[in-house]
């Protein structure tokens, strides 16, 4: 029974962790930029639910909305910026190292303003576990697994079913062809990275009432988006889920056989394991077809 619980409990976890590496998954897809400051923006975005919460009372997955517009608006500036004028002037490494600077300008600043001590969210409906048989479930766990769902959901819908997720797909896959069809791509761009920042902002808000979060903790979850996207494939939403939850059951599962000290050092094995196996992930990249 404990076998089942740890799956139950990695799967929760998985979730989060899926719609926290979308973005970073959506990005390198089509950009192709490693963008190092994406744990930072799922920080801000724990810290923006957090601040709602504390001063108007606003429930975190209520809140949601709000805090991916601020996150989509500031990702769209950041990208059109910064990480374009380094794409431009330089090279896709600039990029990467503009990204790295902002990351640590992001969590010094968040330690400036909120301090470096740990925050945590608990709604009003924080409360009885729920029991299915023999597995026990947080209710928080469990809307936090729900949200989640319905986001990547979303997500997915709007990249294969809209005419701006045709226009990501076509950019990502032939530069030169959109543009020649008229497709303004640095607008493309700018807003895929603004798409990325409210995802990660949203994941961020869901984090906080699931685990406790401070600053320094935005290197871990670039790490973990890192992994997701290694192991489920770039660009897609079902890639991140498969890579989400796969992490979320070892990561509970060496908790419970290893020991809570030795998750991150089993996802580092995991990430080389599959580089040399399967760089491509297990899903593949989605925008590599037409490449």
């Amino acid at each position: 029974m404990l076998a089942i619980q740890t799956i139950a409990d990695g799967l929760v976890l998985g979730g989060l962790y899926a719609l926290a590496a979308v973005g970073f998954s959506l990005i390198f897809g089509v950009m192709g930029v490693v963008n190092l400051s994406h744990g930072a923006l799922v920080m801000v975005g724990a810290y923006l639910a957090w601040f709602f919460w504390q001063a108007a009372g606003i429930d975190p997955l209520l809140a949601i909305p709000l805090v991916m517009a601020v996150l989509f608006i500031g990702g769209y500036a950041y990208q059109r910026g910064l990480i374009q004028l380094a794409v431009d002037r330089s090279s896709l490494l600039a990029s990467m190292l503009v990204t790295f600077g902002v990351a640590l300008m992001l969590r010094n600043t968040l330690v400036l303003v909120f301090s470096p001590d740990l925050r945590s969210i608990t709604p009003s409906y924080a409360g009885t576990p729920v029991v299915l048989g023999d597995v026990v479930l947080d209710p928080l766990r469990v809307a936090a697994l729900a949200a989640s769902l319905v986001l990547l959901g979303a997500l997915a819908f709007v990249l294969r079913a809209t005419r701006v997720g045709r226009i990501i797909r076509a950019t990502a896959q032939q530069e030169l062809a959109a543009r020649l069809c008229g497709v303004n791509a640095r607008h493309v761009y700018g807003l895929t990275f603004g798409v990325s920042a409210a995802f990660a902002g949203a994941s961020g808000a869901i984090l906080g009432i699931v685990i406790p979060f401070s600053p320094p903790d935005e290197g871990l979850w670039t790490m973990n988006a890192f992994v997701v996207v290694t192991l489920g494939g770039v660009g897609s939403p079902s890639g991140a889920l498969l890579g989400g939850l796969l992490l979320g059951v070892i990561s509970t599962g060496t908790s419970q056989v290893i020991g809570p000290s030795f998750p991150n050092a089993m996802m580092f094995a995991i990430l080389v394991l599959m580089l040399m196996l399967r760089p491509t992930g297990l899903l593949g990249n989605a925008f590599v077809g037409s490449r």
